[in-house]
């Protein structure tokens, strides 16, 4: 908002000057019913006329000027906050409240509250003393009741501010819940008419949207019945001062001209105030959406200017990493300990809610740690600016997203870069997802709808392969890639880690099939966010054999013995 300073400095004195100019109509009708009625001037009239024109036309222009530079302001909030937003949504956990998932919803209603008309009374209001001053010029009758109106209509505004603002802080708490649950619901509206649920859920928000539009009722109560006192007080004390006027004008102690004078200086002096209480819903919904950006922002991690590390070879080191699930003290990681060297594979087993999922993220910098570090080729995660990190990782989450855009936009991660077109296709070619993205009408040109919409769950799961291979990142974290793919799909899988293996890229894989495995050279098994063992694939498998035999969950295998086949004599059978 300081950055605005000087649009508000060019408003203010703006609005200065528009409240002079509003005393030019005042004048002229003084002047009129004073001199040219008694006088009987023509010449007086056409040029006091000319005067008055020329007074409202600058009053129109610095009107418009006024508006347009609170707008420019507006802009100029947008393009200094509006990234910063976005990116913070991105450095978010993803399980905040109702209010940050709408934060720029929020920014948006205090953009557009900072150039309306509460906006803009606010800047008249300061002189509206200015009226009671010329009030008091004409007569201190007249300067009095105006200026113990004025204070009457502070007092009621202010007594109606206090009231909506409990009245909109509740009803804003309330709306944005509902807001984001209807959206939810929206998003898994297949699933819902799959299971029956479409009456329960509706009449779930059906309920919580008559519980928003009582409170809306409310405030809309609280708002007309202060609104309608202040409107009745400003007319009471504009007949007033018509009738104080009028009375002094008999009395001979003011003239004529005077005595319509007063009228318009009362209107003119409570307009803001009056203005001001018809906002106090835009005002009120400002005041509450500012409060949300501000600690939405005060959460926001420091932006410092990061060193410049070279590219990284894919070497990772976790030290003694632990993660709260959620906004719970329940760990969802303990400790979590275990290093790769550049090159190496690793596959994570573990049972669902072991942790697996956690720690994919937090070997990409998709969350941060809340105790021990994450360290590539040495370095804290943390310490690397997360943009040039992430063109060396690549990382397939458990539910694969894709963004509104173009296959290839999304394979080469909206690059703006030269070069970026010419390695799409070698990451779907890398990916085995070439042939299938070639069997689509437009091909890589396709465009799929928001959140990725317009293909399966298998295709999607390819083409999020596809971008995670895009650049041929020294670093790949795969969380259960292979969970929505086919007997081809796998096999195209298999084939990819073997050839990123090949060039040397370190591969993380977390998964529950044991046939993607097979590619690994290190296993690491996850109990409840805790190590249960780490190390070789065939030693951990044959611990995990040998405590399942242990368990009764299986048989001991009978000493090896080769193949039917090979033992089969002439004639045997199968």
């Amino acid at each position: 908002m300081r950055s605005c300073a000087p649009h508000r400095q060019a408003a203010n004195v703006f609005s200065l000057l528009i409240a002079l100019l509003y005393l030019a109509p005042t004048l002229y009708m003084m002047q009129v019913y004073d001199r040219v009625l008694t006088t009987g001037g023509v010449m007086t009239l056409v040029f006091m006329s000319a005067i008055l024109g020329v007074a409202l036309f600058t009053h129109s222009y610095l009107d418009g000027a006024r508006q347009r530079v609170m707008v420019r302001a507006s802009l100029r909030l947008d393009r200094m906050l509006g990234e910063g937003l976005i990116r913070q949504g991105f450095n978010s956990r993803g399980n905040g409240d109702a209010r940050s998932a709408q934060i720029l919803r929020e920014f948006d209603i205090f953009r557009n509250a900072l150039q309306g008309p509460g906006a803009i009374a606010m800047m008249d209001l300061p002189y509206a003393p200015l009226f009671v001053l010329v009030a008091f010029t004409l007569h201190p009758w007249i300067g009095g009741l105006i200026l113990g109106g004025s204070a009457l209509l502070v007092v009621i505004a202010m007594l109606g501010d206090r009231a909506a603002k409990r009245a909109e802080a509740k009803a804003s708490d309330q709306s944005s819940a509902t807001y984001a649950a209807a959206e939810m619901t929206q998003r898994a509206g297949g699933t819902i008419r799959a299971l029956g649920m479409q009456g329960t859920v509706a009449r779930r928000l059906t309920n919580a949207r008559e519980r928003i539009s009582s409170q809306a009722a409310l405030n809309a109560f609280v708002a007309s019945r202060y609104s309608g006192w202040i409107r009745l007080l400003r007319m009471a004390l504009q007949s007033a001062s018509l009738g104080v006027g009028a009375y002094l004008a008999i009395v001979q102690e003011i003239s004529p001209g005077a005595l319509i004078a007063a009228s318009v200086l009362a209107g003119r002096a409570l307009a803001p105030i009056e203005q001001i209480v018809g906002a106090w819903r835009q005002i009120g919904q400002a005041a509450s959406a500012r409060t949300a950006i501000i600690s939405y922002l005060d959460g926001a991690p420091e932006d410092v200017a990061r060193t410049p590390l070279p590219d990284p070879a894919g070497q990772i080191s976790v030290e003694s990493v632990s993660v709260r699930a959620g906004h719970t003290e329940r760990l969802a990681l303990k400790s979590v300990s275990f290093a790769l060297d550049a090159g190496q594979a690793l596959g994570i087993i573990g049972q669902s809610g072991s942790g697996k999922s956690t720690l994919a993220r937090i070997l990409v910098g998709a969350q941060p740690t809340d105790a021990g570090a994450v360290r590539i080729d040495g370095s804290s995660i943390s310490d690397w600016d997360g943009d040039s990190l992430g063109r060396h990782v690549g990382y397939v989450p458990q539910e694969p997203s894709l963004f509104a855009g173009t296959i290839g936009e999304n394979i080469s991660r909206f690059s703006t870069a030269e070069d970026a077109n010419l390695l799409v296709v070698p990451a779907a070619q890398a990916a085995g997802a070439h042939a299938m993205i070639q069997r689509f009408p437009q091909g890589y040109d396709t465009v799929l709808g928001a959140r990725g919409e317009g293909l399966s769950a298998g295709q999607t799961q390819r083409v999020a392969l596809a971008r995670a291979l895009f650049g041929e990142p020294s670093l790949l974290v795969l969380d259960e890639p292979n969970a929505h793919l086919d007997s081809e799909g796998d096999n195209a899988l298999l084939a990819t880690l073997a050839a990123a293996r090949q060039r040397g890229a370190t591969v993380v894989i977390m998964t529950h099939r044991a046939g993607i495995l097979s590619v690994v050279d290190k296993m690491l098994v996850l109990r409840d966010g805790e190590v249960e063992a780490f190390g070789p694939r065939e030693e951990i498998l044959a611990h995990l054999r040998k405590a399942a035999v242990e368990a009764g969950h299986i048989r001991a295998l009978p000493p090896f013995e080769p193949p039917l086949e090979a033992t089969a004599g002439p004639g045997s059978r199968r």
